[in-house]
């Protein structure tokens, strides 16, 4: 009876192991984006990405035998709601986080994610700020202000010389900020810029800036903001008869810009990186989205290589410890990823940025797009 007892208890100690061991064998990742809001189209963009990288890591094997476990928290765009979603996470014993994608967002949540230990890889947070504060926990996908504004202001210089160009921005820390990193590029160049104007976000009527730029006789406008504002003021100024193009940063890189600004959207022009979606590690990944019919735009492969950069430093140190995690990408070693080789310098900032200008046109289908049109720089 005694040994049939302590069977039965070895039994169910090594039963309790296992059930201990397949908990253990979740590893929990975040992704906190703007789900609704006025940049619900980038956070569908984060989303489809993150949940794609998920599920391809684990249709693989997991890292290390071990699954990756989704969380997903609508920040709506919203500082105070980033902060509630990085608690949540922090509270269901989240590791890692993708996101968010607003500056403005990004910059408050990252605070939340110290005080818990969680690492964070944005995927489209470009304002300085975010990885300028010393913090260990803060990295990214994309690029800067700073390299973003560069690319633009130089273009204005060159393009517009002589020329009569206008600034205005959403008066958040991502549109001000690519603003005032443009200026710097613009002047330095020998610009001069007419007006700078700043805009309040979710307005639906701009006639009376658009008034001001046509009274200054305005040649380009540059725009530093998101699509859903740069949308109306396109179609506003035509409506008013000014023909001046808007330039724009990444903000306004979504399909949305055609479907707010109709046929008016063409001409546009806007920096991003050079198109992800032609880079041969993406190839099985496009392949995967194509059959679920999502067209892999803007940022959505910037949130699955998120996800590959954490992958990649939970297999290399054998650990989800935030810090741990954090100090390996901090050593530079390059991370293949769908957009790339990816390495980071001790900010979180990747090693390698690039910017491209874009110019909105027509594709085969009559449909406004900027794929494939890359101006030459």
């Amino acid at each position: 009876m005694k040994t049939s007892l302590l069977a039965g208890l070895a039994l169910g100690l090594l039963m309790a192991g296992a059930t201990a061991g397949s908990a253990q064998a979740q590893i929990k990742i975040g992704l906190a984006a703007p789900l609704t809001g006025n940049s619900a189209a980038f956070g569908a963009q984060l989303k489809n990405g993150t949940v794609q990288a998920v599920e391809d890591i684990n249709k693989a094997g997991g890292i290390k035998g071990q699954k990756l476990e989704l969380s997903i928290g609508d920040d709506a765009s919203d500082p105070k709601q980033g902060v509630s979603v990085a608690n949540k996470f922090a509270s269901e014993g989240v590791k890692m986080v993708v996101g968010d994608f607003n500056s403005g967002v990004s910059i408050p949540s990252s605070e939340a994610y110290l005080d818990a230990g969680i690492i964070q890889v944005t995927p489209g947070s470009t304002a300085l700020k975010f990885t300028e504060r010393g913090n260990w926990n803060t990295f990214r996908t994309c690029g800067r202000d700073d390299q973003q504004g560069a690319v633009a202001g130089d273009y204005l210089a060159a393009q517009f010389k002589g020329k009569k160009v206008a600034f205005v921005h959403d008066k958040t820390p991502y549109g001000k900020g690519l603003v005032d990193e443009t200026l710097k590029a613009f002047r330095a160049k020998g610009g001069k810029e007419i007006l700078i104007e700043g805009i309040n976000p979710g307005e639906k009527d701009y006639s009376a800036l658009v008034s001001k730029l046509k009274q200054a006789n305005t040649d380009a406008i540059y725009f530093g903001g998101y699509y859903t504002e740069a949308g109306l003021v396109i179609r506003q100024m035509r409506d008013q008869g000014l023909k001046a193009p808007l330039v724009g940063g990444d903000g306004v890189v979504d399909k949305e810009l055609v479907a707010i600004a109709g046929p008016s959207a063409e001409g546009t022009l806007t920096t991003f990186p050079p198109d992800a979606r032609k880079n041969p590690n993406a190839k099985a990944a496009i392949a995967a989205f194509k059959a679920k019919n999502i067209e892999p735009e803007g940022y959505t492969l910037y949130a699955y290589a998120a996800v590959q950069v954490l992958a990649k430093a939970i297999e290399a140190t054998g650990s989800t410890d935030g810090k741990k995690l954090a100090d390996y990408l901090h050593q530079g070693k390059p991370t293949t990823t769908v957009i790339g080789d990816i390495a980071y310098d001790k900010k979180g900032d990747i090693t390698r940025p690039d910017y491209v200008m874009y110019v909105w046109k027509k594709n085969a289908a009559g449909t406004v797009d900027y794929t494939g049109n890359e101006l030459a720089q």
